[in-house]
């Protein structure tokens, strides 16, 4: 599993001529893996190695110096000049800034390209970085490690006393004095008797991936701490921020409608009464409570029951109901047991199952198979025909999407989009285990700041993360122009993400490719947002683009100039074709509100694509 470093082992044009020609895959600038092996394994095998070559006066801390290689979910520290954080596949590289007088040892470590010499954290100083508070880089160490470097302190000094004294005066030296204080109680500890004392607010909940369990979500009453139980598996979830919740599991969690509906408190309330989200991800407290929750594996295709674009099963979800309710307040109730997945986003929207007889209930103690998207209030009444045109017309350009059909609904009410899942299991036999991974979770970003980030992040991020980077990045060119061409403004890090595929057995995803199209949705169209500009600024701007802009995000991104031209006019040109020849369904056609805003968005379609120059 060769690795090829420019200027090490390889010149950089010889690089460059063989990635053009596919023999080889470019990781990132100098970096270079052949393109038949396991990229994952190969980066893996070399960690240290491309750690040195891209952070040569940096060291090796924390665990990984204890390891001399990265932690089993691929997380490798380093102390250096600065704190930086860099993502290449299964390999996340994270980087603190150095005490101003470190205390550094020298290593060997061995790979198949040889033994190589490495600055590692001194005994000292990696038992001080185990005590710094709210650090990740402590968070890395387990007790059997804080152990094992204590009871090799004490050897080396002779006793408890004398070893403390020693690692007191290195946290002197740097001002880590709160971490020496630290240091020194665990070196001159004395075993305690009796009942340990438990804070009964505190939380260990089971997260389970299909069904498996692969870690345990801590809260001790201040904090959440992620504490991994599969090493076997691949690195789902991270905490890249000590003490908080992983990226992952937060943007599992409701937002908006769903949030105020479910009334919890904080995310611990809502983590311990909810137990299915998205991703084949559940959340319990008792392994016992796994084998009573349903399966999301999708049986029964919604194209099965669709004719036109319409649904013709039989919706069995809420409704209006009598005059007392409202339709927000019966879907509300089906929210009421734990056993109702958890959505995230602010739309209003429910989890349903499609049943062989084509039957669409809500999937409370059913699998989780497809999404109900109802009309809105307050102008957004059309909200579900401009999403099944925006998604049709993105069919239209070449995107994959999932079947969608539009829903007739009860007591009178607008049609209902249904979506079908595209991140689960398609057999009882798929062994195949799936996660959608949004950009918000990617980037580290919080859901309310969804909106922070630019087209620019998601390329940089998205280049080290694909088993297909150059296939992916220009989809990000392609999503982000479809977007300026439909008025999609609602285009943030939550409504782009990457499919994780894993065969059994693997120990990284053998797929981490860009998601199918989803939420796709013209948004200029509705009441006050006639100005509407794009969610996420590319090449630094949000309006009025042109495709220039979208070549200086190619280069950028790396992306070839006539590979973006070609992938710009191609797109232009199908979605011309598919706004002329969309087959519409009633409902965009009757006259109704939903059949106007379907219609204007068409023509702003039109008009965009005329002056996209």
């Amino acid at each position: 599993m060769p690795l090829y470093l420019v200027s090490e082992n390889i010149d950089k044009t010889r690089g460059h001529r063989q990635a053009e020609a596919g023999k080889l895959v470019q990781l990132m600038r100098g970096i270079y893996v052949d393109a038949d092996d396991d990229i994952d394994q190969t980066v893996r095998a070399h960690a240290v190695r491309i750690a040195k070559y891209l952070y040569p006066n940096a060291y090796l801390s924390a665990a990984s110096a204890v390891l001399l290689g990265p932690m089993r979910d691929g997380r490798l520290f380093l102390t250096g000049r600065r704190a930086q954080r860099q993502r290449i596949r299964a390999l996340e590289i994270i980087q603190n800034k150095a005490p101003d007088h470190p205390s550094i040892a020298q290593a060997a470590v061995g790979d198949d390209m040889g033994e190589f010499r490495v600055d590692v954290s001194s005994l000292r100083q990696r038992f001080l970085e185990a005590f710094r508070i709210r650090s990740e880089h402590a968070a890395s160490f387990d007790e059997d490690m804080k152990e094992a470097i204590a009871a090799r302190l004490i050897e080396e000094y002779g006793s408890p006393e004398s070893a403390a004294d020693a690692v007191f005066k290195l946290a002197r030296d740097n001002d880590w004095l709160d971490e020496g204080s630290a240091a020194e109680r665990f070196l001159k500890r004395k075993p305690t008797a009796g009942v340990a004392v438990t804070n009964q607010a505190a939380l260990d909940l089971i997260v389970a991936w299909h069904g498996a369990p692969i870690g345990n979500l801590v809260h001790d009453g201040f904090e959440w701490r992620w504490k991994a139980s599969d090493p076997d598996g691949p690195p789902l979830v991270r905490q890249t921020t000590p003490g908080r919740l992983p990226p992952f599991i937060e943007s599992l969690l409701p937002e908006g409608w769903l949030n105020r509906v479910l009334n919890s408190p904080d995310e611990r309330a809502e983590l311990r009464t909810g137990k299915r989200y998205m991703s084949n991800i559940t959340i319990v407290e008792r392994a016992g409570e796994l084998a009573t929750l349903p399966a999301d594996i999708l049986l029964t295709r919604l194209d099965s029951f669709t004719a036109d674009h319409l649904f013709t099963g039989t919706y069995a979800g809420p409704g209006r109901g009598d005059i007392h309710d409202t339709f927000e307040q019966n879907l509300a109730k089906i929210f009421a047991t734990g056993a109702t997945p958890r959505l995230s986003g602010v739309q209003i929207k429910a989890p349903m199952f499609l049943d062989a007889d084509g039957t669409l209930m809500p999937s409370s103690n059913k699998p989780f198979t497809h999404i109900l998207k109802p009309a809105g209030t307050s102008g957004f009444e059309a909200l579900p025909a401009i999403e099944w045109q925006s998604m049709e017309l993105g069919r239209a350009a070449g995107f994959i999407v999932p079947a969608i059909a539009l829903v007739a609904m009860p007591d009178g009410m607008p049609h209902a989009l249904a979506v079908e899942r595209f991140d689960i299991r398609t057999s009882l036999d798929d062994t195949r285990r799936l996660a959608l991974e949004d950009m918000a979770s990617v980037l580290g970003v919080r859901a309310e700041d969804k909106y922070t980030g630019t087209m620019e992040r998601i390329a940089a991020a998205l280049r080290p993360l694909s088993t297909d980077a150059d296939t992916d990045l220009l989809l990000v060119l392609r999503r982000a122009l479809f977007a300026w061409l439909i008025a999609d403004g609602d285009m943030h890090l939550k409504n782009m993400a990457v499919l994780k595929i894993a065969e059994p057995g693997r120990m990284d995803f053998s797929s981490v490719r860009m998601a199918p199209l989803y939420d796709a949705v013209a948004t200029r169209v509705f009441p006050n947002l006639q100005n509407d500009h794009m969610a996420l600024k590319i090449s630094g701007k949000d309006e009025r683009l042109k495709r220039a802009d979208f070549r200086r995000f190619a280069a950028t991104a790396s992306i070839p100039a006539a590979a973006a031209d070609t992938a710009m006019d191609e797109l232009a040109a199908a979605l011309a074709r598919g706004v002329d020849d969309l087959a519409l369904p009633d409902p965009l056609t009757n006259g109704s509100v939903g059949a106007e805003r379907a219609a204007q968005m068409r023509e702003i379609v039109r008009e965009r694509l005329a002056t996209f120059e």
